[in-house]
């Protein structure tokens, strides 16, 4: 028996402390680990998901909501502007591009976006199947969208009010499904988009009576309405030049009844309220990590005690000082790579199984079985616990005593 597993031998002799010291570095890993990977995550996708969109532009409001609302899909935007408003944003000399966007209702709980081509090829989307809509009602569903509805082009569906599947359908307004884009790992993949048309013509159904629901449809075909009287929700804007960063955003507040917000600033907001709750959590977790260390030199400490004679026998035996120093040492740092490396597999497969417990949590899905370098100084935090824990045990079976040992027994 070599004098490493000997280490594991007297390991395996105190079961329950072995197994509490490996849960509680187990426990503090893991937490320190999924929160690294969660952030890690969500800032990715933040910045990718704004990528190319230096400012929101909506109704009076809350900036952070408009952002909220207009780049990431997760919150209801403050009202409606008029559509002109996109016009002349676009005429604009600092503006290089404008989209605009009409919200308002959802598809279990993916929100419809009333817009233009130029989303998708802002996001790089790529068709799967079927075409681009050409017509009022048609749809074409994100990545994520068409895979958790299991929806494909043929089919029909009708939105909800809101963002919830609780909102009350449209009922009667049907929309067909005409495409399937292809993933692009950004906000596209949760889209249904459609015409923004097609948001004009439920509304208007379902703002008419009941008797006039087919004279609104009418109304719809012949399109009798001015696009003057018509409103979008949101716009995104690009800037032609750099410099406009520093006008354009004052001009639009300040001239205009619309609020400019810049996706840059209020993400740093967010993600900074955002990282003090990780820090607190990431604390906690390094206080486990700590009182597991703590809790491994306790259950040394006691067990140098009942082990002095056989450690005593050892050296007798010819084993050098280093080498009864190293079973103490081989013993707490086995234990702590278990614990870390138990704690840094089960955060991940926890990352992998969120999203069928929280579907709005399922794009994290795709970073569960990517590692970073963060996870690697996890370890060897983990890795330094055990070792400071196990230094005075060892040290004090480097200094055993051999035959005043062997005289006491």
């Amino acid at each position: 028996m070599t004098l490493t597993s000997l280490a594991f031998a007297y390991a395996r002799r105190r079961p329950l402390s072995t197994l509490l010291v490996v849960l509680l570095l187990a426990t503090g890993t893991a937490i320190v680990t999924l929160t690294l990977i969660v952030a890690r995550e969500l800032e990715t996708r933040m910045t990718r998901d704004a990528q190319g969109i230096d400012l929101v532009v909506g109704a009076k409001g809350s900036p952070l909501q408009i952002v909220l609302a207009g780049v990431y899909h997760v919150d209801v935007p403050p009202g409606n502007i008029p559509l002109d408003s996109v016009a002349k944003l676009r005429a604009h000399r600092m503006i290089a591009s404008a989209i605009p966007l009409a919200l308002g209702d959802s598809f279990r709980g993916y929100r419809i976006v009333g817009t233009e081509p130029a989303l998708v090829e802002h996001y790089g989307g790529r068709l799967e199947s079927g075409d681009l809509w050409k017509a009022p009602m048609e749809a074409v569903l994100g990545s994520e969208v068409a895979r958790r509805t299991m929806l494909d082009v043929g089919a029909r569906f009708e939105g909800s009010h809101g963002l919830s599947d609780k909102g009350g359908a449209h009922a009667g307004e049907t929309y067909a499904v005409v495409g399937v884009l292809a993933p692009t790992g950004t906000v596209l993949d949760r889209m249904v988009l459609t015409p923004i048309e097609s948001v004009w013509h439920v509304h208007d159904a379902h703002q008419a009576k009941p008797a006039d629901a087919d004279h609104a449809r009418g109304k719809h075909d012949d399109d009798d309405h001015e696009a003057a009287d018509r409103d979008v929700t949101l716009v995104l804007v690009r800037y032609r030049t750099p410099v406009a960063a520093a006008s354009l955003p004052r001009e639009i507040n300040e001239t205009t009844e619309l609020v400019a917000a810049s996706p840059a600033q209020e993400t740093a907001r967010l993600l900074t309220a955002f990282g003090v709750g990780v820090d607190v959590l990431r604390g906690f977790a390094y206080l486990l990590v700590a009182a597991s260390a703590l809790m491994l030199f306790v259950a040394l400490a006691q067990a140098l005690d009942e082990r002095r004679y056989d450690l005593a026998i050892l050296r007798a035996l010819g084993a050098h000082r280093r080498q009864v120093a190293w079973v103490l040492l081989a013993e707490s740092l086995g234990l702590a790579i278990v614990g870390a490396t138990l704690g840094i597999a089960a955060a991940h497969v926890v990352v992998s199984s969120l999203g069928a417990v929280f579907p709005a949590a399922a794009p994290l899905a795709g970073a569960a079985w990517r590692f970073s370098p963060e996870e690697a100084l996890v370890m060897a935090v983990a890795v330094a616990a055990g070792i400071l824990a196990s230094l005075w045990p060892a040290w004090q079976a480097y200094r055993l005593d051999v035959a005043a040992t062997l005289a006491e027994s």
